[in-house]
């Protein structure tokens, strides 16, 4: 095997004069403009919002789970006909599927202004939207029998998550239905990058997320959905207090 001396010497120098910290800035960057859609970001503790505030993002959540799980969560809230909390609502077409079906109590709510404008555009109710940070969610204590997210807590960082669950137990009386994506590996592969969303997610194992939950819930219940990517499968996680 042939090896490019000059390449090898200027990658040794280059690695023994810049801190460990500025190589993984630099390797994070050449990843952007490489073939590969994800890059494993080493810092989880940050999420970028403005992507939500896009009008590609709007777009995409027009169609993201038209046949997948938007078909599943009508048949999880089958007969449910309660007040209803969906979290991060995005342009709010569940709801608007949901009210379709009889379902004339849904709320919803985003942490996007930009988002939540274009769920009134579509017709929801004003009154029962809301521009808030899931993470402390401001209603009553047991103002909603059931929530629901779709494809949302996976880019939550892991503190928040832990405050969602805490502020999402608190004002629901009943059960939550989550949809979240875990990776087909089995592993727990961290926090991912994806390029094309420019959002980071949480792609690990079904047992990592029920331990996040362990603390909150008596009970949960994990059923398969039908969405899947190159690297994950989507699971239901069913919460029971």
């Amino acid at each position: 095997m042939q090896i490019n001396l000059k390449n090898f010497m200027l990658k040794k120098i280059f690695k023994k004069i810049c801190p460990p910290l500025f190589i993984d800035f630099f390797l994070s960057i050449k990843s952007l403009y490489n073939n590969q859609k994800y890059y494993i970001n080493k810092n989880p503790i940050n999420q970028s919002l403005a992507v939500y505030s896009s009008s590609k993002m709007a777009n995409d959540l027009e169609i993201w789970g038209e046949k997948s799980t938007w078909i599943e969560i009508q048949y999880l809230l089958h007969g449910k006909k309660n007040k209803v909390l969906d979290v991060a609502c995005g342009t709010g077409i569940v709801m608007e599927i949901l009210s379709k079906n009889n379902h004339n109590d849904v709320y919803g709510c985003d942490i996007s202004e930009y988002l939540i404008q274009k769920a009134i555009k579509r017709g929801i109710r004003k009154e029962n939207l809301l521009v808030c940070n899931a993470e402390q969610l401001p209603y009553e204590d047991n103002f909603f029998d059931y929530c629901y997210s779709i494809g949302s807590l996976e880019h939550f960082t892991e503190e928040g998550l832990k405050n969602f669950f805490k502020s999402a137990y608190r004002v629901t009386k009943y059960d939550g239905f989550h949809m979240i994506p875990v990776s087909k590996s089995g592993l727990d592969e961290g926090w991912i990058y994806d390029k094309v969303s420019r959002q980071s997610f949480f792609n690990n194992s079904v047992s990592w997320w029920k331990e996040k939950l362990r603390n909150f819930y008596k009970k949960t219940t994990v059923i398969q959905s039908t969405w899947r990517s190159d690297i994950s499968d989507g699971i239901w996680l069913i919460t029971s207090k």
